[in-house]
């Protein structure tokens, strides 16, 4: 229970004020949006706040932003927070996502097309 006598749910502010020690995601600028690939470089330790840990051990292969924030159920301004803790730390990597490719010329599909239909 918390001091004020109400348990604290999963996205209660204090909760949320408590993982990311006040910090807000707008003072830790770093390149995380959505689709940026995060990939654990260690192990949690013991000693380690458990939503660090938490990030670590499901990024044994890359994850989106999103999807950590889906799996850890926060709001992405404290994962955001949560990353730079570990990208300072050197315990994470982020990788780009993957750039869009580029498109083939439109008059080139629709030749594909209108041969398809002829067949």
């Amino acid at each position: 229970m918390s001091a004020t006598g109400q348990d604290w749910h999963e996205g209660s502010p204090e909760r949320l004020y408590v993982i990311t020690r006040g910090r807000s995601g707008r003072v830790e600028q770093t390149t995380f949006d959505l689709v940026t690939l995060i990939v654990a470089r260690s192990e949690p330790t013991p000693t380690m706040q458990p939503e660090h840990a938490a990030i670590l051990r499901i990024c044994g292969s890359p994850l989106s932003v999103a999807e950590i924030s889906a799996h850890l159920r926060l709001p992405i301004s404290v994962v955001t927070v949560l990353l730079a803790d570990l990208l300072s730390e050197k315990r994470i990597e982020a990788r780009a996502s993957v750039p869009k490719a580029i498109l083939p010329d439109q008059a080139l599909l629709e030749a594909v097309i209108h041969g398809l239909q002829k067949l």
